[in-house]
């Protein structure tokens, strides 16, 4: 299965970027595009293709591409993000996915729907609910997942900004989060708590390596007892504006 993944160069606007849940720190742009360099090329060693989209220094929130698309197989959901400001950052995204090949469709009005809400395993998609994605935006994504043979599990979400903000999953479908920010643990067949709020982040990488935030040693020494491969990357100034390391990129394993 390839491996391929769209990311997308920070605005020199980070710092203006939007917050829901934590207070406003001071942003350093140049050394959010270092950070973000250095995501990028975790990326590319860990033997990913990674295609630049086109920057936005317009949109503040652009280098969180996650947000702006749902994959699934061969399907590529644009989304609606939650957040009026940021409608126009799905554009290039959607002409990025095109270009790779995929089935394009749409979330539409009213429905609205931001990707980090939607945590992908097996067979299931589970998808916060009640932050930027609504109820209108579930039952879309449902009719186009569905025959593809996903079920899709809505999800509370009032603690965090998006559902991937407060758990993540390993490769096996463990559900992994740091419990106080979590809105319902039971709804998960199987979750594991971690000692960190940037503990509940993971991107996988490879089928057992990890790649995950610096600032939480102690769950990656945890995960490094259970087997794994664990690669830190230093993205604080974009934790400042609640982001972390799924929502820098696109993930694209379906063509």
């Amino acid at each position: 299965m390839s491996r391929k993944a769209l990311v997308r160069r920070p605005s020199p606007q980070l710092a203006g970027g939007l917050l829901t849940h934590i207070d406003r720190k001071p942003v350093d742009p140049d050394l959010a595009l270092q950070q973000w360099q250095g995501y990028v090329q975790a990326l590319r060693d860990a033997g990913w293709e990674v295609t630049e989209v086109a920057p936005a220094p317009e949109l503040p929130d652009s280098a969180f591409i996650e947000d702006t698309l749902v994959v699934y197989g061969d399907l590529a959901v644009v989304t609606r993000p939650g957040a009026d400001e940021r409608r126009s950052e799905v554009t290039a995204a959607e002409r990025s996915v095109r270009d790779a090949g995929y089935r394009v469709v749409r979330i539409v009005e009213p429905g609205t729907l931001d990707g980090g809400d939607v945590l992908k395993f097996g067979g299931t998609a589970y998808v916060g609910q009640g932050g930027r994605t609504n109820v209108e935006g579930v039952r879309q994504l449902t009719e186009y997942l569905s025959p593809l043979g996903a079920a899709v599990v809505p999800v509370p979400v009032t603690k965090v900004l998006h559902l991937k903000s407060a758990v993540t999953a390993l490769p096996d479908g463990t559900v992994i989060g740091y419990e106080p920010l979590v809105d319902d643990k039971d709804i998960y067949d199987s979750f594991m708590a971690v000692p960190e709020e940037a503990g509940s982040h993971v991107v996988l990488l490879e089928d057992n390596k990890l790649l995950m935030s610096s600032r939480a040693p102690e769950t990656a020494a945890m995960l490094r007892g259970m087997g794994y491969g664990v690669v830190c990357v230093d993205i604080g100034e974009f934790e400042k504006l609640e982001g972390c390391v799924t929502c820098l990129s696109v993930r694209l394993r379906g063509v």
